[in-house]
């Protein structure tokens, strides 16, 4: 990128929007794959038609442009791979309306989840999306990743509530999908397209998203089980009976490495963790939370079950699951996270194979996740300083791979294929879907300039590594 289109980019979004300060690209050069490619500049557009007017530029000239949120994706999304310029979404960062009435939001892409969140609390209204991240990641980000979240066993996940979006194309052309009332069947679903396209075809800059009314109460459970395979196998049973709006599960280790935030004493035999969470009415919580407790009374393999005795209990809960992800660095210096998602009945299955990638491979990996809609987080960790490590984490991921999608399941169900799942998409999709997608791709941007790299696996045939 040369001084001359650093100059035009200056004069669309202001001197002070645009950056080429090496300490500065360091900022916008990483996300939560550990992965650093920098930048040859960064801009922070404050509005659409500085959006417009900067990816007309990028056409033109030609240059790569990487739309980024908060950095918080854990497949590389927002690495700029082909330098270019990175498009920090921050500034668009306004709730435009929220409409008690008719139950919708309208935001700017750069609105902390957790802020829509607050917002929409305040009139009665509640946004259920609910990424580990909620307190910085960005609805922008979230619509291009489909994030999910604990809530997603009842509630769904992002593209459920997302209605409509105002986007940019790569020319600089704005284009309008969906709606904003219940019902709209008006020409092809590009709505349901651009989410979870993880910024590979336009730029999003407004979304407008369906909220619901508040929940009035909610119950926090806790059930230890002495053993993964006993809990996993719980959780289609506990469905078939009833509708908590999470249901996450830890296994021994993400226990151990959290054990000191946890509101109660480990036992020893503790094996796993069901968190379960009822809401609704208040006059219904109490009867369907105590409706659970009783079938829990019945079940085989647990050694505990409780119900959380007040707010902050329940808080000091999910502090503790929460916190999981960024304790697992005191177990190696890296980690592969992999958010494979399986039917709810093989649960047992998945979670018996990550036990012997660990036995019989002699690397570290553990699971947590979203139990409920069968969406767990398989973490390898690794030294990626020694090779041997390396080579061991890159076969406990081809193998566990291998082993949900012949237990009927996916390669992702909320972190998206990014750079890091990119060499395994063939491993899912058959040669004319990955074709007709890749038409797509090359419809919405011929000359390959919006986030290049992602998704579509690289050509020729590469190793299938981190």
């Amino acid at each position: 990128m040369d001084q001359h289109t650093i100059k035009q980019l200056r004069e669309i979004v202001g001197q002070d929007q645009v950056t080429t300060v090496p300490e500065e690209l360091a900022c916008y050069s990483y996300d939560a794959t550990g992965q650093e490619y920098p930048p040859a500049a960064v801009a922070f557009p404050g509005s659409t038609e500085e959006v417009c007017r900067i990816m007309a530029l990028a056409s033109a000239t030609p240059f790569s442009v990487v739309p980024r949120g908060a950095g918080t994706g854990m497949t590389g999304g927002s690495l700029p791979v082909a330098g270019g310029l990175v498009m920090v979404m921050s500034r668009l960062n306004r709730i435009l309306e929220i409409d008690r009435d008719n139950q919708i939001g309208i935001v700017e892409p750069g609105v902390i989840t957790g802020d829509l969140r607050t917002e929409a609390d305040k009139h009665g209204l509640y946004y259920p999306p609910d990424p580990a991240s909620l307190k910085f990641c960005t609805m922008g980000g979230n619509v291009a990743e489909c994030a999910g979240g604990p809530s997603a066993v009842k509630y769904g996940v992002t593209r459920d509530y997302v209605l409509g979006l105002e986007a940019v194309l790569p020319d600089g052309r704005i284009i309008h999908t969906g709606v904003r009332t219940a019902k709209g069947v008006v020409g092809y679903d590009l709505t349901r397209l651009l989410v979870g396209s993880e910024g590979t075809l336009a730029i999003i800059t407004k979304i407008t998203v369906k909220l619901l009314p508040a929940p009035e109460s909610r119950s926090t459970l806790l059930v230890l089980c002495h053993t993964m395979v006993e809990a996993t196998s719980l959780v289609a049973r506990i469905l078939a009976r009833h509708t908590p709006c999470t249901l996450e599960y830890m296994d021994r280790t993400a226990l151990s490495i959290v054990r000191d935030k946890l509101p109660i004493p480990l036992p020893e035999e503790a094996g796993a963790l069901l968190l379960i969470e009822l809401d609704g009415q208040k006059d219904a919580v109490p009867l369907a939370t105590h409706q659970l407790t009783e079938f829990l009374q019945t079940q085989p393999g647990i050694i505990q079950s409780r119900t959380a005795e007040n707010h902050a209990e329940a808080e000091q809960l999910w502090a503790a699951r929460r916190a999981i992800s960024p304790a697992a660095f005191s177990l190696k210096p890296h980690k592969m996270s992999e958010d494979v998602v399986v039917p709810r009945t093989r649960l047992p299955e998945l979670v018996s194979c990550t036990e012997r990638l660990n036995q019989e491979l002699g690397v570290v990996v553990f699971t947590f996740g979203h139990a409920g809609d069968g969406n767990i987080h398989v973490n390898i960790m690794l030294d990626r300083n020694i090779p041997q490590e390396v080579q061991q984490a890159n076969t406990a991921k081809l193998l566990l791979f291998e082993e949900v999608l012949r237990l009927g399941g996916t390669l992702s169900g909320e972190h998206g294929i990014g750079l890091t799942k990119a060499p395994y998409l063939d491993m899912e999709l058959d040669p004319p879907t990955m074709e007709l997608m890749q038409q797509i791709k090359n419809l919405f941007d011929p000359h390959n300039i919006l986030n290049p790299g992602k998704i579509f696996p690289p050509q020729g045939a590469p190793e299938k590594n981190i």
